[in-house]
């Protein structure tokens, strides 16, 4: 009889890619493709482009992604303004990163936990939920996401350059626009990209720090699924996807030109 000869299986780095692949294709492929099917499919599953109308001529549709988009941005924007400062002075701390780290800890925690926290404190003390409370919640939420970012990115910078700009002259203001502020565009082109992602697509923190009041656009993709509408659900999964692809184009364009800024400054 033939011996059987097993080959012995290489632990080299392709295998261990393997769980990764597995994992992808289960978890992020197969329901983008289903997400595509469905918006072609129509309740007979019959194909159709009845669902892009239904979508498209809806004018609440595009007004509820338009808010979601304009709260995105403030959202974002407080953030950076916030979040800048306070990685700033973190960086030149010598407990910065522990600091740092009492930022992130919270962020273990559930986020409807955290959410339903928040609105028993506005509710505690008489503020009025709406549109002031949910922004407030994202900014709660997400802050952390700008903050370590942006303090990676400035605690990197070599002091030599910020030395050598006040050895030539240059006062504080001129040191941090022409130095410091160049040299951290990365960081806020990554911490730009992890908070306005997750805000324009979020639905839990809105309904609950609004009671309902203020919509967006992650709750009118739920509700579509919730009443069965997968094809026009499956629309907006799509839109909303295209907008997290185009911001991150915009992101990566932004973070190669301040690699050149980079390059130039040293």
């Amino acid at each position: 009889m033939k011996k059987i000869k097993f080959r012995k299986l290489k632990l080299t780095k392709k295998v261990f890619s393997f769980p990764y692949i597995l994992f992808m294709l289960l978890f992020v492929v197969i329901p983008l493709v289903l997400i595509l099917v469905n918006a072609f499919l129509d309740a007979d599953n019959n194909l159709t482009l009845e669902n892009f109308k239904d979508f498209f001529a809806s004018d609440a549709n595009i007004i509820v992604l338009g808010n979601s988009l304009l709260v995105g941005v403030i959202t974002t924007m407080l953030c950076l303004i916030l979040g800048y400062p306070v990685s700033y002075i973190l960086s030149k701390m010598p407990s910065g990163k522990i600091i740092v780290l009492l930022y992130i800890i919270p962020m273990g925690v559930n986020f409807l936990i955290r959410t339903l926290a928040t609105k028993a404190i506005f509710l505690a003390i008489g503020v009025e939920l709406g549109m002031g409370t949910v922004v407030f919640g994202m900014v709660y939420n997400y802050l952390p996401f700008m903050i370590l970012p942006l303090h990676t990115s400035l605690s990197s910078i070599d002091h030599s350059y910020i030395e050598a700009a006040q050895d030539l002259g240059a006062d504080k203001a001129t040191t941090f626009v022409k130095t410091i502020l160049p040299l951290s565009v990365s960081g806020i082109c990554s911490g730009i990209t992890m908070v306005f992602i997750p805000t324009i697509s979020t639905y839990a923190i809105s309904q609950l720090l609004s009671n309902g009041k203020v919509f967006l656009f992650g709750d009118s993709i739920q509700l579509s699924f919730e009443q069965g509408l997968y094809g026009v659900g499956s629309i907006m999964s799509i839109v909303m996807l295209i907008f997290v692809l185009v911001s991150n184009l915009i992101m990566n364009t932004f973070n190669k030109d301040a690699n050149l800024v980079r390059r130039s400054v040293w």
